[in-house]
């Protein structure tokens, strides 16, 4: 099992953090613990990321040393979740004006551009967790020929839409932003509609499949 420890993040919240690897069996157990952790009444949010769980404390001053303990005992106690999760199909088309670092992960790992294309539309990616923007999907599965470092100099601006490289992750961009990853293609599926009952698109376990598309038809 691997080992967790758990610290104060600043006055409102604890966090359950995991040594290295980060393995997809790991996030199913931060997914189960999330679950466990949503039914307790002393916690506003728990919130899984990558190999880490955040806990938002109603009453954090009185609480905290407690939950910390809490946590690690629950997390040596819990098991993996398997979720229910949807196959999600994402239309992208790859290189162009929608994707002008696709030459760039091309040439850094010593292959084509459709040989890029091929590889990275070849896989079914496993949501592990939701982050940096609402709805940004970090994915899971992501070719090891194909990781690529992030830029030197993030772009100021990123389309929403954006499907990206960054380092050993992929990912789609939901919404306009700076970032650093690799621009590889476009998607016009929204991953974020505010106001929905449900405004993300995708959710931790869910699968996802890009689709490779001809320039005009995503």
């Amino acid at each position: 099992m691997q080992r967790a420890r758990c610290y104060l993040l600043g006055e409102t919240a604890v966090v359950l953090e995991l040594e290295p690897p980060v393995t997809l069996a790991s996030q199913k157990r931060i997914w189960r613990l999330t679950q466990r952790l949503a039914d307790a009444p002393e916690v506003v949010e728990a919130i899984p990321g990558m190999n880490n769980i955040t806990v938002v404390l109603r009453n954090p001053h009185a609480l905290a040393l407690d939950a910390i303990e809490r946590l690690q005992r629950w997390w040596e106690e819990s098991d993996a979740l398997e979720p229910d999760g949807r196959v999600v199909e994402i239309p992208v088309v790859y290189g162009g004006e929608g994707g002008p670092d696709l030459s760039v992960v091309a040439a850094h790992c010593g292959l084509t551009e459709k040989q890029v294309v091929e590889r990275h539309a070849s896989v079914d990616y496993v949501v592990w967790f939701l982050g940096f923007q609402p709805g940004f999907p970090y994915l899971g599965g992501l070719a090891p020929e194909l990781h690529t470092p992030r830029r030197a100099e993030p772009r100021l601006s990123v389309p929403a839409g954006t499907v990206a490289i960054g380092g050993e992750q992929t990912g789609i961009y939901p919404l306009a932003s700076p970032g650093g990853w690799q621009l590889i293609g476009h998607t016009r599926t929204s991953l974020f509609t505010p106001g929905q009952e449900a405004p993300t698109l995708l959710r931790p376990g869910d699968t996802l499949r890009f689709i490779p598309q001809k320039e005009g038809v995503c």
